[in-house]
């Protein structure tokens, strides 16, 4: 069979990866005109997040990236520590850059799939022999299945499956990210700051520097604003907050690698549409705190194994069922990333730091890592090994 994977972040070329592994002709064409090098860190934790890594056999490749960050410090406006928070609450049991993550699938794929770089999927028409393609830039072609990775704001659910406001739930939460530099001189760490309804992290690891600025509105609409009207939004917002944050302002509006969005998560009935199935955040992402790259990773194996081992129908139906669970109770978690990251009250901002010194003591820390743990391992990993058996790194 022939595949159209869209997206070439994380989610498609894992996906490219097994595929490939069974003997699938895999293309990816990607809106981007190169594979982005830009991207927050992602982290893996759990038995099945580590699972699937060891048996695609980049575990080790993965843990050589790995940011190797330290403590995140809650400060006060003066930069006094108020609670401080274990790697792992923050960073899993291995964080990687998510730019970093996606040139290593890209490595492992590129030889046998092929990639389309600067162009995206206009129409989807299924016939009873596959699925008529249209492109942007590129001539129409045909193929026997689709798989939308493109996202939270997918081109192809929006094409297959209807508009992006059908799914998406807005948490009342914005947040803007980019690069700045090590103004505060931090090695592998990470700090934030608080005022009612807005958060302004920084964090330093050993390739990257870079601020994430949060904030509380419950105003629709400002991800869809051009990216300069949304760097002046975040100037006016962050304006009078204290600390280091003016310094962060006034990078930001040099940085090549502005990133803003509302916190949301999607919600789909159904993953899939006759020949056309939707993978990662395209079908059930959160804009952070959902474990959603690990989501990704194993999801995509699931996938690619169903497919292996019987028609799409059969398959696309058994992936949906087997990972439907899991992939909702990892979104739990997003829909509370907002207030995490920026509580709307002095005294919310006063108990989240309570319940942070508390889970920085050694066996809280140990509770809690069980508990997240707990939701990203809650999926028993089906073996494909009769359709291929697993091979060695080398062998890939």
């Amino acid at each position: 069979m022939n595949i159209l994977i869209s997206g070439a972040g994380v989610a498609g070329p894992a996906a490219a990866f097994w595929l490939q592994r069974y003997g699938f002709m895999t293309t990816v064409v990607e809106r981007a005109p190169a594979l982005r090098s830009d991207g927050f860190a992602v982290d893996f934790r759990g038995s099945a997040h580590i699972g699937v890594l060891t048996r695609m056999g980049i575990l080790d490749d993965v843990r050589a990236i790995q940011t190797n960050m330290g403590t995140q410090n809650v400060i006060s406006a003066t930069g006094k520590t108020l609670a401080s928070l274990p790697s792992e609450f923050m960073s899993g049991e291995v964080e990687v850059l998510r730019g970093e993550l996606s040139h290593l699938l890209y490595e492992r794929t590129k030889d046998n799939t092929e990639y389309v770089f600067g162009d995206h999927i206009t129409g989807l028409s299924e016939t009873p022999g596959g699925v008529d393609v249209t492109f942007a830039h590129a001539a129409p072609r045909t193929f026997d299945l689709v798989i939308g990775a493109d996202g939270l704001h997918s081109g192809v659910r929006s094409v297959a499956f209807g508009e992006e406001s059908r799914f998406s739930r807005f948490h009342d939460y914005y947040l803007a990210g980019f690069a700045t530099p090590n103004y505060l001189g931090l090695e592998n760490r990470g700090v934030m700051y608080n005022e009612p309804g807005k958060g302004v992290m920084f964090s330093a690891g050993k390739r990257s520097t870079g601020a994430l600025l949060v904030f509380a509105s419950s105003e629709r609409g400002f991800d869809r604003l051009p990216a300069d009207e949304q760097k002046q939004l975040v100037a006016e917002t962050f304006a009078e907050v204290g600390w280091e944050t003016a310094r962060f302002v006034e990078a930001m509006w040099q940085a090549p690698d502005f990133y803003f969005d509302s916190i949301s998560t999607i919600h789909m009935p159904g993953y899939t549409s006759g020949r056309i199935t939707l993978l990662g955040d395209a079908g059930y992402g959160a804009t952070c705190g959902g474990m959603g790259t690990g989501a990704a990773i194993v999801c995509a194996y699931v996938l690619a194994g169903e497919l292996a081992r019987a028609d799409y129908r059969t398959a696309f139906g058994r992936y949906e069922s087997l990972v439907r669970d899991y992939v909702t109770n990892c979104q739990k978690s997003a829909e509370r990333a907002g207030s995490f990251l920026a509580p709307r009250t002095r005294r919310a901002i006063w108990t989240r730091n309570k319940m942070y010194r508390l889970l920085g003591m050694p066996a809280m820390t140990n509770m809690f890592n069980k508990m997240t743990t707990k939701a990203a391992s809650n999926i028993a990993l089906p073996s494909y090994d009769e359709v291929c058996p697993a091979r060695p790194a080398s062998q890939s």
